[in-house]
């Protein structure tokens, strides 16, 4: 007799076939804030087996009102290891490497290679994007490369397509021209079109940090999310 388990739902939607292929599917997830955060829960909670999870930084205070690992408690906290320790609640039976590092150089990347599924970019930090989106497309890997989601108050004007094709975005337009530059085509992007909104000030404040709230980079994450699961099944 059949005995319900944390996937049940899940393997209802794609099939038993369809949730293996998920499972055995191996993902590399750099960044995890507002939207990787999201990417790694949605993943975990298909069923991904096996993912090498990305971030060198610690949650903040500032971090509460937007990423899902981030409260009082963890303030101080490696986010990879936080992450791990989340998608572990959820499936004991999860391969999770947790990597507690920034990408600042190409051997930081260095474990990414043939064996890899699909490769996700979620990091804010320009140069570390480019590495990723160089290293995977010299590999021949999946590749979905997030762009910006600061300074946004609408989460379904995000879309999903060719860094060719972005438009508005700021982040994705200097991506753009440095990919031309490098003679790197064909990269998948999340990106919005909506034009982003002013910076206000705030008293005292010194920071350089973009606006951002609650409801519009977990958006990105979910539709990243299932962009891979989706690519996954083909």
């Amino acid at each position: 007799m059949y005995k319900n388990n944390q996937f049940t739902r899940t393997e209802l939607a794609l099939g038993k076939e369809g949730l293996e292929k998920i499972k055995n599917s191996k993902i590399v997830l750099f960044g995890l804030g507002g939207v990787g955060s999201y990417i790694a829960e949605a993943l975990a909670r298909i069923g991904v087996q096996n993912l090498i999870i990305v971030d060198g930084d610690v949650v903040d205070i500032t971090n509460i009102n937007r990423q899902l690992i981030a409260n009082m408690e963890t303030i101080g906290r490696n986010k990879a290891e936080l992450v791990k320790e989340r998608i572990n609640l959820i499936n004991p039976f999860a391969n999770v490497v947790a990597i507690s590092k920034f990408v600042k150089s190409e051997s930081d990347i260095d474990f990414v290679d043939g064996t890899v599924d699909y490769v996700i970019d979620a990091i804010d930090d320009f140069d570390a994007k480019i590495m990723i989106i160089k290293k995977s497309k010299e590999l021949g890997l999946n590749l979905i490369s997030s762009m910006g989601t600061a300074k946004r108050l609408h989460g379904e004007m995000f879309k999903i397509t060719d860094i060719s094709k972005t438009s508005v975005c700021p982040l994705a337009k200097k991506i753009r021209k440095e990919l031309n530059r490098l003679k790197i085509s064909k990269v998948k992007v999340l990106y919005s079109d909506e034009n982003p909104v002013e910076t206000h000030e705030i008293d005292g404040y010194e920071g350089k940090s973009l606006g951002s709230v609650s409801f519009v980079p977990p958006v990105a994450g979910m539709l990243i999310a299932g962009e891979v699961v989706r690519d996954l099944l083909k």
